[in-house]
């Protein structure tokens, strides 16, 4: 558990520690969106790891081989099948994305696993009151990696529940970042791909993003999740990303995800905003279709100031006019 969070209300299990092989030097990062703490921390002047150092190394550096069987995971309870009904997850769904349960007592837990190239690497669980924890020196990986193989267009979600929305609206070539978003966006720099250690599971699997000549960001309408997106599209190349737009849900506010709109408004709906989705937007060019409200504005004189006013742009205003 990380000791600058405590792992927040939920005591997340969010802390991931790395100790150089010859135990020269560690770091460690908190994957904890609203935390993220982390380090770098050397060895001792003379260079000589410890043995008791030498023996935490061998417990952090190589990773668990899990199984089904190893993690006591079992088939859904009809309560689980029922929770998942509800949110328009069907059985055939959940079969296929091997979800699972883990008995605690008498508590269950949802068990989303984690799969490599067919075999298993990782667990993540959920109870039925939101608190989430993972298995402790297992791969940090995307959900779903292995339906981005040979993917020409991908799909990034920010939940395990979403991509398996996803995939109710016919979309298979989906993936969950396994870590939530970030409450805001860097002001640094993209550190170099061996120091960002936080979007790691972007950088080990570069391979299948190179060969996607689209990469659609489907993360939630708030504002972390649109931090998110635009620290994937820093790292993916905003050129090849594309982003969608949540639909209305009232007045006030719009639909925040794909599991969401699925529940409420059906996979056809949710499989015409994946349709529909605009490129990423690149600073310095802008689509006309952005300025429709002005332009709508101006040509039915609904602002004041604009009665009798000009461009200022004569070149412009030969080129571009508004007509009935």
């Amino acid at each position: 558990m990380c000791p600058s969070c405590n792992g927040g209300k939920s005591g997340e299990l969010s802390l991931s520690l790395f100790i150089n092989l010859h135990g020269y030097s560690a770091s460690w990062l908190c994957f904890r969106a609203k935390c993220g703490w982390k380090g770098y921390k050397k060895a001792a002047a003379d260079g000589k790891p410890s043995i008791e150092n030498l023996g935490r190394v061998n417990k952090v550096k190589f990773k668990r081989q899990i199984t089904v069987e190893s993690l006591q995971l079992e088939p859904l309870c009809n309560q689980l099948t029922a929770y998942f009904a509800e949110r328009m997850i069907s059985s055939e769904t959940l079969k296929r994305n091997a979800i699972m349960q883990k008995r605690s007592g008498n508590k269950i837990a949802i068990a989303f696993t984690y799969w490599r190239k067919g075999e298993l690497v990782n667990c993540k669980y959920r109870d039925l009151a939101k608190r989430f924890w993972q298995e402790k020196n297992t791969e940090k990986i995307l959900y779903g990696l292995d339906d981005i193989a040979d993917a020409s267009d991908i799909i990034i979600v920010e939940g395990e529940m979403d991509k398996l929305a996803m995939e109710e609206a016919g979309f298979r070539n989906c993936v969950s970042v396994p870590a939530g978003a970030p409450p805001s966006v860097s002001k640094k720099e993209v550190p170099a791909e061996e120091q960002d250690t936080k979007y790691r599971y972007l950088w080990n699997w570069k391979e299948y993003f190179k060969k996607a000549s689209r990469i659609i960001l489907v993360t939630d309408g708030d504002l972390p999740g649109q931090a998110l997106a635009e620290e994937l599209a820093r790292r993916l190349g905003r050129e090849r990303c594309w982003r969608v737009k949540w639909p209305k849900k009232n007045d006030v506010g719009h639909f925040k995800d794909a599991n969401e709109v699925l529940m409420y408004l059906g996979p056809s709906v949710l499989k015409d905003i994946i349709d529909n989705a605009e490129l990423y937007p690149i600073r310095g060019l802008f689509n006309f279709s952005s300025f429709f409200d002005e332009i709508d504005q101006y040509y039915h004189q609904n602002v004041v100031y604009e009665f009798g006013g000009d461009t200022t742009y004569r070149a412009r205003e030969r080129s571009v006019s508004i007509v009935q």
